[in-house]
Parts: structure tokens; sequence; C-alpha cells
């Protein structure tokens, strides 16, 4: 039996499937009065917990060989610190202690490629650069970076056998939740997406991280962490794969990274107030246009890691939201 945290996310709700797939049980972690409608139709056992509540966890893990640690706030979103920390950090704190006390065998934790301290332009972001709070962009990625760095100093100290995984910019299908690249091609379907900013970024299938995470516990080595990783694209490139599979044309205005910046910062308070998920802020501005040069090579060599080709999972991911009726047409 494997038990997931945060299995109604993107990577959660593929994970489960990929899992089911290959015979083996899953125990879903979920939040009480959680959406369960990612896991519709898939037969896992169902339990409610929170990773702030330690007493939940022990509960849900106990009988289990592996548990998957996805349960995370992803958000590009400014003022999130103290929540980040609580659900991110403190999370993975009584991940631990919820393992050491129910005895299992392994944890998978999926960090961020973004809590790794990004290298100068022209340097390859690989595992041989530290996990660094100091040193990365964001809240976010402070609190993935402290969690991490809580993990292996833990493993390091014994009893607990865990891996990491690095993940880069997640697309594909089944993204009942609408991802930030989701909400970028319902904003370009519906024509409310009407400029873009150069830059470029890392996009790997939800489907191959979840066969990453699972050949991480079956191969990884206890300490190391692994960077799953699929292609390097440029913004002018993926628009026009976006416009090739949705049928409308992409936006051709480009707006300078300085100016988009800058409206990036009021760009915040307007999603917040009309509850909108961002597909903009400064701190999007700052990672597109940030190094994304990343390898996956360890994965490759350790794990048997494989990523398919970007623009498969574009057409995957449009094609789901399509046959799901979340495709906006045009009049």
């Amino acid at each position: 039996m494997m038990v997931v945290t945060g299995a109604t996310g993107h990577i959660g709700n593929v994970l489960g499937r990929e899992v089911r797939a290959r015979g083996q049980g899953v125990r879903a972690l979920v939040m009480p009065a959680e959406d369960d409608r990612p896991l519709e139709g898939l037969d896992v056992e169902l339990v409610h917990g929170d990773v702030r509540h330690l007493p939940s966890l022990k509960a849900a893990f106990t009988g289990v060989d592996v548990v998957f640690h996805l349960a995370g706030i992803v958000t590009i979103m400014p003022g999130m610190r103290a929540i980040l920390e609580a659900v991110n950090v403190g999370g993975v704190r009584n991940v631990i202690d919820a393992c050491r006390a129910a005895g299992v065998r392994r944890l998978v934790y999926t960090s961020s490629v973004h809590a790794i301290a990004e290298p100068s332009h022209g340097t390859v972001i690989d595992e041989s650069q530290p996990f660094d709070p100091d040193q990365v962009l964001g809240d976010y990625a402070r609190s993935k970076a402290r969690a991490t760095l809580l993990l292996l100093d833990e493993v390091r100290k014994g009893g607990l056998d865990a891996v990491v995984c690095c993940p880069t910019g997640v697309i594909g299908p089944w993204d009942y939740r609408i991802s930030n690249i989701g909400q970028l091609i319902l904003d370009l379907a519906s024509g409310h997406l009407r400029s873009y900013v150069r830059g470029a970024y890392d996009f790997v299938d939800v489907r191959d991280v979840a066969t990453g995470l699972i050949l991480a516990a079956e191969r990884g080595q206890s300490g190391h962490h692994y960077i799953l990783s699929g292609a390097q694209v440029q913004v002018p490139e993926l628009m026009k794969e976006l416009e090739r599979n949705i049928g409308y044309k992409a936006p051709g205005y480009e707006i300078p990274s300085g100016i988009a910046r800058a409206a990036g910062v009021l760009a915040g308070v307007y999603y917040r107030v009309m509850r909108r998920r961002p597909v903009f802020t400064a701190y999007s501005i700052d990672v597109l246009t940030s190094n994304s040069q990343v390898s996956s090579a360890r994965a490759r060599e350790e794990l048997g890691f494989t990523a398919r080709r970007w623009q498969d999972s574009i057409r995957d991911h449009v094609e789901w939201f399509r046959a799901e009726g979340m495709l906006p047409t045009r009049s």
C-alpha cells in the first residue's frame, strides 16, 4: 500500500492513476471537505487528513510501505509567506514524524527545481547546486528549499529513508484544479490573453513526473535528489504551439519584461480582488527571465527517467480540457 498526499492535485491524481495501473494499492490523503472529483472512478482508498495535523497523518500512514508527499501550496502570488511556511515546511516536518511513527519504509518528497539555488545564465542547473532559501526567487521557492533541507537533514540523522524529486514546470492532462499553465491555455482560448513576455521555461509532462516518482521509490538512493525536467521552451514557441492546438490566434504583442514586471506588481492585487488564478505577477516574470537550462541527467542515469516531447504534452493538455468541456469557445 502506498499513500499519496495532495492526491487531488495535478501530479497527485496522475500519480494515483499510474500506481493503480501497476496493480498497487493507493491510499489517497485529501483535506476534509475537499473536492475529490479528480479521484472519481479511481479504485483508491480515500482518507481525510491535513499535513498540519500530525495525528491524521499517523493514522493515514499506518500499514503503509511508501509515502509520496505532494501536498503543499504552489503559488505565484505575493503575501503568502505564513501559509507557505505552515503547509510546505511544517507539513514536511509532520510527514517525517508520521513516517517514523508508522514505520514507513520509504518517503518520496516532491520538492521543486525552484528550491535549488539558481546559477547564472549559461550554467546548467543540476544536482550540484545546493538548496538555499537565500538564493532562490520568491516565498514559494524559499519554503520548498527550507522543507527540502529539513528533510535531508533528518535523513542524515538516521532512521529515515527518503528521496527528493524536483520537477520543473508541469504540463499535461488531468488538470482538474487548473494549474498556472492550464490557466494560460484557458485564457488564450477565451481571448483574455492579449500579450506575452519573452522568456523561457522548462516544461515536463505530468505523466512523466508521476513515473519518475515511482522510479524514485523503486531505485532512488536515500538522501539523493533528482531533477525531473523535460525541455526548455521559449515563450514565442509556446504561443505558436498553443495557437496550433486551440485553433485561435495567439497574441502577437510582446511586452518588454521590465514593463511587464512593473505591471505584475499591481496584477497581484487585481487577481486577489477578482478571485482569479493569476497568469502573470512580478514573480512569474522573474521566473520567465531567469535561468531555465535544466538537466535531468542524474534521474535518467540512476532512475531510468524519460520525458516525452513537450509538444505532445501541450496537445494532450488542450485536448483533455476540450474533452472535459472546460475549453472556452468564442462566439
